[in-house]
Order: structure tokens, then C-alpha cells, then sequence
């Protein structure tokens, strides 16, 4: 079923065949993501106006807002025309005015004649003594009273857009609405008490209450799980396309892993023995493996990577493992580089860099076989690179690796095992939304060794202590980083503030102890001060936030994060993981500009109170939102309309394993709630998903 059932047709029509909804309007909605009938029935009322019928306005908390049935009484025109006019009207209790600004006595006349009855509804407020409703919203006859509902929806709107054609436009979309077969599984609905598709819309869309404006609605739960349903199936549909993939049986024997662990100091962590055996089990399946691998900073993700590269060594294979910059991909290397030493295999570097013979021999001797782990960056997907066996991918993630490349990776016809690593812990509801098509092994502990960093709030007016004792830590011999605040969103003042600081600082501690990096540098000057840093020729690094990203300086054991306040939270954990990787007590400085906004505070005291990643990314997501967590734009994070990611994990889980579980039983949907499933993906607009039934 590769084309979009008939039944959805009138849902997919252009938006301006609804009623009320000319070019103008089809314009302005554009701005809000609705371009046709489908869009504006997920685009569900945020609140709603009680406009129930009352005998009188005599006796009710003023202002409030107000529907009653009254009789025209006089029109007072103004005097002048800055005063506003005004209509006398009687209800069953009291008098009160309608006063319109601007307005013209003779469509008033029309709509209001005297000694007739009407019904008004708006906001009345007293106004010396005598009650006002300004502008009503709706003046009707009697008998056209049942147009205005007793609870009134609240849209979200945008400029050329009023409640009222926003209003009539959703009835004219809800008229097309189809009656699907159902796709969510019976005793779920029955168990959760959520109505048919149809049912849920049309309550969505006329609440008779606060409460059912509620994510916990019933008719609102049903409509985010149908979202997050889709979501699930397709990257299940995914996942399934890739274990299709035939995968290698990669078996190690274990000599080169046992090699490696009798030359560490340490023994792993329970989480790095666990991980290790769910990979090596999933590389000796037939089916391709497609694991995240989530650690904190500091869990000790390298030696995992490691070992799992070895499996695919031991079983006369290769593996790459690929960074997303250059200067990760030679810590990766400077990392990696003495464990396989101790092994007694072979690692190269292939960056971009790599120009004429070298990159040559060094494509020879892959292709050959004789160089059995490959560390790079994207360079490693050129044409010209060809493996002799390659076995094992490892992605180091920062997030620039979404679904779409992943996809790719394996499209390259070879059946590889992918183990991508994240750095940043993610808390589960958007693990599951972003890498939902994945599984995952968490390392959730600390390698034995890792001492504490201290966090320490400061407040900015107490610069002169704090370069005071950086002076006291360079004479120890110890490194520090100093990060420099955010600015708006521009590079260059970040630059200017990163190179003002390090001129102070140079200064204040000497000439050749402090380097500078911002995100403006050339690469090649970037590279040179991080590695006299590295090498520890310079003591003190100022730098943008261009370090957050894995560097590996163990004797820096000092981070000062400047205007502290205007980071988010995983990002400041970040830059806090960048110390503490040596034997010396490290330290972090928030400093921080008072005073402090709420949010401001609230995320310096729950740096300074932890250290657990998973619980500062709940934190971050509770105070953040979803999107601005990840930003939206680069992290492959699905645009839900209705579903809410913050308060809705628990469905996001609940869609995960109903996904797999429908496709398990039903791979190409073909049952009865295969196919409404399919429904369900054309409604959702999941092309991809749908590619991918039509393809298997």
C-alpha cells in the first residue's frame, strides 16, 4: 500500500476548502504549521471559556465572563468620536451597557434593535457602579442560541487569525473526519478507557471542562499515544529493516580482551561487564546489531568500545570507530592506543588530513587487512576506503547522528554491527523517542578511582579571589580550564568576551602560561592550543564552549564556568566532567551574575547538590522542555502535536514495546490491525515507515 488510503483524501485537500479559510487566512496559518484539514485537527484548544447561560449578571464576582438573554434597551451614540457607544439592555434582574469603541450606529441598530431580545456573551466588568460588557464576543437572536457552546475552546492562534474563523474552520475539518478501523489493541483501549479515534477527536475538540483540556483526558491520552504509536512503528519498522540486513556471526575468543584487562590497574565497573556481554552477544547473531551504549561522563565508555572492537579482531575482523571532530578522533586515538598496544594490535588514525601517499599506504594496509582498528572522522565514509572485513562501527554520538544516518550507515551493503556511544545521559522518554529504534546498554556506574569534584557557587564580584587561586594552582603545577559565558547567540561577541578574559588573564598570571580557544579560530590554531594544553606547555585554557565535547586533560583539575547561569544544566555537567579525570581534587566554579532568576538557581543548586548524569538530565527536561533540551533542530527529536514528552514517558514506553510487539506478530501489517496500523502511519505522515512496509 504505497499510496494514501482514500479515506484520508479530504484530510490531505488544501486547507483553504474549509469554510471561512481564504488566501489570506491559508497564509497566516502556514505560520503555525497547518497547511491542510489534518494539521488543524491536532491542533487541539489550550483552554476554554465557560459561556453556560445565566438569568443575570446581578450577583456574580465581577469581571467575569458572562452569556444572558437581555432586552435592547436605547442607544446612546457618542458625543464625540474618541467616546465609545453604548446600548442600553435589561436581564432578568438588572441593566447594564454594551460599549463599543469605533463603531458604526447603524450596523449597531441592525444588530441590536431596540425592544428586541437578544443573547450577549462577553466579559463584564463594573465600571463606576455600573456593569460593561465591552465588545461582546457573540450577540445572537434567541433561537440561534445554541451556536455558542456552553464551553468554549481556546485555539492557539497567529496574527490574521481570530477564535471565531479558527473556530469555524475546525468544525468544517471535523465534518471530513473518517471512521478508521481501530489500531490501538483492544484490551489496551479497554484497559486505559480511551474512545475510538473519531470519538477522541470530536471530544478533544469540544471539552466541556477544564479537566478534559487535561493531557490526562482520556480523549487527549488516546490522541498522544496515537502519535507516539506512529512514532514507535516506525522506527520499529526500522530496526526490523536492519536485522534483515543479514549480519556477520562475529565470535571472539576472549585472548586480546583478556590481554587488555591484566594491563589495567582497575578491574570494569558491574555496568562495563554487563554492557560488554549484551554486545558481544548481539555480535554473535545472525541479525545486525544496532546498540546505544549511554554513559555518563566518566562511566567509562572508551574501554567498553574497546573491547567490543576487539570481539571483531579476535574473529579475524576489523572495526572503526568514528568521531564527529578531529581532535576527538586523536584523543580517541591517544586513548585507545596503549590498551591496544597492550594487545598487540593494530590502530591508525585517517582524518581528513591525510593527504597523498600517507593516506595511500594507509588505505592499502586496510584494505589489506593488516590494519585491524581504524580511528576516524567522517572521512572514514569516502569512497575510497574499503575494508578487508569490517565487522564493527563504533559512532561516537554528540548528538550529529540521527536516525536517517544511521539508516545510512547500514545502506552501505555491508551487513556491519553498529554500536553508537552516547556521552550525555538521556532521560528515558526521549531516549526512547530518539533512539527508539535501538537497544540500549546503560553504564551507570563510576570506574573505581574517579574522585568527587567539588562545585562551588561564586558570585562574579569575587573574580579577584578566584584568579588569586588559580595563581596558588599553577605554582602546584596544575591546569585549569576557564570557560567564558554564553552571549546571545553570536560568535563573534562569544569571541570577543573569550579573547578580552584571556588578555586579563595573561596579565595577571604571565605571558606564556594561558591559551586561548573560541569557535572562530582556524582548525589548525584551534588544534595547536589544545595541544600545547594537552602537553601542559600552557596552564590556564579560555575557551568558548568548544571543549564540552570529550577532552581528556587529566592533570586540569580546575573548571571555572563563567556566568554559570546562563548555561543548561547537561551542558554545565559536561564541562564539569572535564576535570576530575586525574589523582589531584578537582574543583568547579560557577560563577554566577546576581541575582539569580529562579530557573537560574534552581539549576547552579542542583549541579552543586550531584553528580548523577540521569538525574541532572531529568531535572533539565523537567525545567526545560523536550525540545530545547536536545535542540530540536539538530537532535532528530520528532514535532508532536499533541503528545507531551515531559509528562508522558510512561506512553512513550507503553508505544515502544506495543510497536515491537504488533510487528513481531505481524511484520508486514497485514492483520486487521496491521492494516488500520498502516492507516495510522498515513495519517501521521511517517512516509519513511511507509517506504519501508512497501519495501520489505
Amino acid at each position: 500500500m504505497s499510496t494514501r488510503p482514500e479515506p484520508l483524501f479530504p484530510l490531505f485537500a488544501g486547507i483553504d476548502t474549509l469554510d471561512g479559510v481564504g488566501p489570506k487566512v491559508a497564509k497566516a496559518l502556514e505560520k503555525i504549521d497547518v497547511t491542510k484539514p489534518r494539521d488543524l485537527i491536532f491542533t487541539l484548544p489550550y483552554s476554554g471559556i465557560d459561556r453556560r447561560r445565566r438569568g443575570s449578571i446581578q450577583g456574580v464576582e465581577l469581571p467575569a465572563t458572562m452569556t444572558v438573554e437581555v432586552e435592547v434597551g436605547r442607544h446612546l451614540p457618542p458625543a464625540t468620536k474618541t467616546r465609545p457607544y453604548r446600548v442600553e439592555v435589561r436581564d432578568a434582574q438588572t441593566t447594564f451597557q454594551l460599549v463599543f469603541f469605533h463603531a458604526r450606529g447603524d450596523w449597531l441598530k441592525r444588530q441590536l434593535p431596540t425592544g428586541q431580545r437578544r443573547i450577549v456573551s462577553g466579559k463584564v466588568e463594573l465600571f463606576d457602579g455600573i456593569g460593561q460588557m465591552v465588545h461582546p464576543d457573540h450577540i445572537l437572536p434567541p433561537d440561534e442560541a445554541d451556536d455558542i457552546p456552553n464551553f468554549e475552546p481556546v485555539y492557539p492562534l497567529t496574527a490574521g487569525v481570530t477564535q471565531r474563523v479558527m473556530y469555524r474552520a475546525v468544525q468544517s475539518a471535523l465534518a471530513r473526519l473518517p471512521e478508521p478501523e481501530e489500531w490501538i489493541d483492544g484490551p489496551l483501549r479497554a484497559q486505559e478507557g480511551w474512545p475510538h479515534w473519531r470519538a477522541a477527536v470530536e471530544a478533544a475538540h469540544h471539552p466541556l471542562s477544564l479537566d478534559e483540556l487535561s493531557p490526562t483526558a482520556p480523549a487527549r491520552q488516546r490522541l498522544a499515544y496515537d502519535e507516539l504509536l506512529a512514532h514507535q512503528l516506525t522506527l520499529a519498522l526500522a530496526r526490523s529493516a536492519l536485522r534483515k540486513g543479514k549480519g556477520i556471526e562475529t565470535h571472539g575468543d576472549g585472548r586480546l580482551r583478556r590481554k587488555v584487562l591484566s594491563s589495567l590497574p582497575y578491574s570494569p565497573t558491574g555496568a562495563q561487564e554487563r554492557a560488554l556481554e549484551e554486545i558481544a552477544a548481539d555480535m554473535g547473531r545472525a541479525q545486525r546489531m544496532n546498540r546505544l551504549l549511554q554513559g555518563d561522563v566518566g562511566a567509562g565508555k572508551t574501554l567498553v568500545a574497546l573491547m567490543a572492537l576487539l570481539v571483531a579482531v579476535e574473529a579475524g575482523g576489523q572495526g572503526v570507530m568514528m568521531a564527529p571532530t578531529e581532535i576527538l578522533a586523536r584523543q580517541h586515538l591517544e586513548g585507545l592506543r596503549p590498551l591496544a598496544e597492550a594487545a598487540g594490535v593494530v590502530l591508525e588514525l585517517l582524518t581528513g588530513r591525510d593527504k597523498g601517499g600517507e593516506r595511500a599506504a594507509k588505505l592499502a594496509a586496510l584494505k589489506a587487512g593488516d590494519i585491524q582498528i581504524l580511528v576516524g572522522t567522517h572521512a572514514v565514509f569516502s569512497r575510497d576506503v574499503a575494508f578487508h572485513d569490517l565487522r564493527l562501527a563504533v559512532i561516537d554520538e554528540q548528538h550529529r547522528f540521527g536516525v536517517a544516518q544511521r539508516m545510512e550507515l547500514g545502506a552501505k551493503g555491508r551487513a556491519v554491527d553498529v554500536l553508537v556511544m552516547t556521552a550525555t545521559p538521556i532521560p528515558r522518554s526521549l531516549s526512547l523517542a530518539q533512539y527508539g529504534d535501538m537497544d540500549v546498554s546503560v553504564l551507570d556506574e563510576k570506574p573505581p578511582g574517579r574522585k568527587p569534584i567539588a562545585t562551588v557557587l561564586v558570585s562574579a564580584g569575587r573574580m579577584d579571589e578566584v584568579v588569586d587561586r588559580l595563581r596558588h594552582a599553577i605554582g602546584e603545577g596544575r591546569q585549569c580550564y576557564w570557560v567564558c559565558p554564553l552571549v546571545e547567540e553570536s560568535e563573534t561577541l562569544d569571541m570577543t568576551a573569550a579573547e578580552d578574559r584571556f588578555r586579563q588573564l595573561r596579565a595577571a598570571l604571565g605571558e606564556g602560561h594561558v591559551g586561548l580557544v573560541h569557535g572562530q579560530m582556524p582548525p589548525r590554531d584551534k588544534d595547536a592550543a589544545m595541544a600545547r594544553f594537552v602537553a601542559g606547555e600552557s596552564a590556564v585554557l579560555v575557551s568558548t564552549t568548544v571543549i564540552e565535547v570529550g577532552v581528556n586533560v587529566p592533570n586540569a583539575s580546575i573548571m571555572v564556568i563563567e556566568r554559570a547561569e546562563s548555561f543548561g544544566l547537561a551542558q554545565l555537567h559536561q564541562l564539569r566532567g572535564r576535570v576530575g579525570r586525574g589523582e589531584a581534587a578537582s574543583t568547579c566554579l560557577l560563577m554566577y551574575q546576581p541575582p539569580l532568576s529562579d530557573g537560574g538557581r534552581r539549576r547552579l543548586e542542583v549541579l552543586r547538590e550531584t553528580e548523577d548524569g540521569f538525574r541532572i538530565a531529568e531535572e533539565d527536561l523537567a525545567m526545560r522542555g523536550a525540545g530545547d533540551l536536545i535542540g530540536t533542530a539538530q537532535s532528530g527529536l520528532p514535532k508532536f502535536r499533541v503528545a507531551d514528552l515531559e509528562r508522558q514517558s510512561a506512553l512513550m514506553a507503553l508505544a515502544q514495546s506495543d510497536a515491537r510487539r504488533l510487528l513481531a506478530d505481524d511484520p508486514t501489517l497485514e492483520s486487521d490491525r496491521g492494516k488500520a496500523a498502516r492507516m495510522l502511519l498515513w495519517l501521521m505522515e511517517q512516509e519513511k515507515a511507509i517506504r519501508l512496509i512497501s519495501v520489505g
